[in-house]
């Protein structure tokens, strides 16, 4: 699809308008939007008065500016689509509580059909020295991008601790995708970025409008996209990590905050799939922490976390071995550490 083709910077410029205008527009309108959705159901930390449609508006800024980056490849315009889709399923879920089950169908069902008909698989069968004509391939792509879309709809659990997390992520495969000459995708996800930004606005604590399911399952869907689109080709570049994408090791706090309240909830005997106060966020909250503080600490970490994963990927494999060691180090350490932290009773 043809469309206006302008810079950069002015389309991020766009997306990040577009996003604050359509945030505004929900938070006038939140009273329609009353969130009825998990008052007896679930135990959480969140106002049923406040909005969730946050996401929309996000969404819909993104799949808007795009188009002004020019000619829409099939592969955008099919992430697109079913970004879309996802969204939808999310605001059901939102107002409706929808069965996981039902979720977990749709989810598989909208990120399969992308990823057949793109054609674009995470290489396992490479790395474990298989030939089964992309099939394991196919099915591990397929886990790997519905696994991120869940991980980030966990992480949306306390005011902007989602669009803190997910846009650290993006700001890293930015700049990954700079360094690799990968363009396209260095554009996609600084609009990506701008549109949540524009939503952070009404999302820094205390919160005006949440995200929501629409909103944290449409950026999850992009960011597990994102990661299998990057094409890992070092080159010159003395990797250990070139049979996979290092993109995967920008997904460290999700996947902690998973771990933490997995492990938590089965040792408990409570539903994995519940919403609870059980996580990451959660206990450091009951630490004592402001939510501004705990935002402040995610961000740092961040930071700390890309600056290992870059000596992973661009020091020489003897270096960098001692910097995947201590990176599984400091992971377990981590881990060791939050899972005994106190919940919220």
């Amino acid at each position: 699809m043809k469309f206006i083709q302008l810079n950069i910077y002015f389309v991020s410029l766009i997306s990040f308008v577009l996003s604050i205008i359509g945030n505004y527009l929900a938070l006038r309108f939140k009273n329609f939007f009353y969130h009825k959705k998990r008052e007896v159901l679930e135990k959480r930390l969140v106002s049923n008065f406040i909005s969730p449609i946050g996401g929309v508006a996000t969404a819909l800024a993104f799949l808007i500016s795009v188009n002004f980056l020019g000619t829409s490849e099939k592969t955008i315009i099919m992430i697109g689509i079913f970004g879309t889709l996802i969204s939808i399923i999310g605001v059901i879920d939102d107002f409706y509580n929808l069965n996981w089950k039902s979720k977990l169908f749709f989810q598989i069902l909208f990120v399969s059909i992308p990823v057949i008909n793109i054609k674009t698989y995470l290489n396992i069968e490479s790395l474990l020295k298989l030939h089964m004509n992309n099939k394991l391939n196919l099915i591990v792509t397929i886990f790997w991008i519905v696994f991120v879309i869940n991980i980030i709809n966990f992480i949306d659990n306390m005011d902007g601790l989602a669009v803190v997390v997910s846009s650290s992520i993006l700001l890293q495969i930015t700049l990954l995708t700079y360094y690799f000459n990968q363009n396209r995708l260095t554009d996609l996800s600084i609009v990506l970025l701008f549109s949540i930004l524009g939503f952070f606005v009404f999302n820094f604590p205390p919160a005006k409008l949440y995200l929501g399911d629409s909103g944290s399952l449409f950026i999850g869907f992009c960011l597990g996209f994102l990661s299998i689109l990057f094409v890992w080709n070092p080159g010159g570049v003395y990797s250990l990590l070139f049979n996979l994408s290092p993109i995967f090791l920008f997904f460290t706090i999700p996947l902690l905050d998973f771990l933490v309240i997995f492990n938590h909830r089965i040792k408990n005997n409570i539903k994995p799939t519940t919403g609870g106060t059980d996580h990451i966020s959660h206990r450091l909250l009951k630490k004592g922490l402001s939510e501004k503080k705990v935002l402040l600490i995610f961000v740092i970490y961040s930071f700390i976390s890309f600056i290992l994963v870059l000596a992973i990927l661009l020091f020489k494999p003897v270096v960098s071995i001692l910097f995947i060691i201590l990176y599984l180090i400091h992971i377990r350490l981590l881990y060791s550490y939050l899972i005994k932290l106190d919940t919220f009773s």
